[in-house]
């Protein structure tokens, strides 16, 4: 977090982080769509579409006396390109870990975690963290529940972290994500989207 008291503005950095196909990019680009800033993300793409290094965006909201600056990447899923990663994640404020919850995914979900854990070692239950079960709309009976990730990442050692079914395609529970998100990184802070 970066405090310019000069502008008054406070400059927040985010991370859509998970496995390859989860849906961060998806989500990302529903968040600016949301806010009307869909031309505001800047892509590095292969040709089939998938993110080769991160994605990358910037929203902003004027407050009272001052102003959010949110700078908002999703951190490449692709084994190939996961030398990216610990850039992608250097300075962060907050991570929203996209989950694919889709019950064949479990284990790749957890590798995914676990890259994390590795990367900061103690540090990441300092961190706050949303995590998303995306996908939530397929497989049906067929899905990874709360409990299913909770055993497995050692929930209750996190200060900060909370836990959403999101839809990415539509947008169900993507906005909520990032306002879980912001409240757990400013929780004394009256923040209304």
């Amino acid at each position: 977090m970066i405090l310019n008291y000069e502008s008054k503005t406070i400059q927040v950095k985010i991370v859509y982080y998970g496995p390859a196909m989860s849906g961060k990019t998806t989500s990302l680009k529903f968040l600016f769509n949301y806010f009307n800033k869909e031309d505001q993300i800047n892509s590095i793409e292969n040709t089939v579409g998938r993110t080769l290094f991160f994605d990358f965006g910037v929203l902003e909201f004027k407050g009272s006396q001052w102003d959010l600056k949110f700078l908002i990447y999703s951190a490449t899923g692709q084994d190939f390109y996961s030398s990216t990663r610990p850039t992608t994640l250097r300075g962060v404020d907050g991570i929203i870990f996209v989950a694919d919850s889709k019950r064949e995914c479990l284990e790749h979900n957890i590798r995914s975690w676990k890259e994390l854990k590795y990367y900061f070692g103690e540090n990441l239950y300092q961190i706050p963290i949303v995590i998303a079960l995306n996908k939530y709309d397929l497989n049906n009976g067929k899905k990874i529940e709360k409990n299913d990730l909770k055993h497995k990442i050692d929930f209750n050692r996190f200060r900060m972290i909370n836990m959403t079914k999101t839809i990415a395609i539509t947008g169900e529970g993507i906005l909520d994500s990032f306002k879980k998100l912001i409240k757990s990184i400013f929780p004394k802070i009256r923040f209304t989207i």
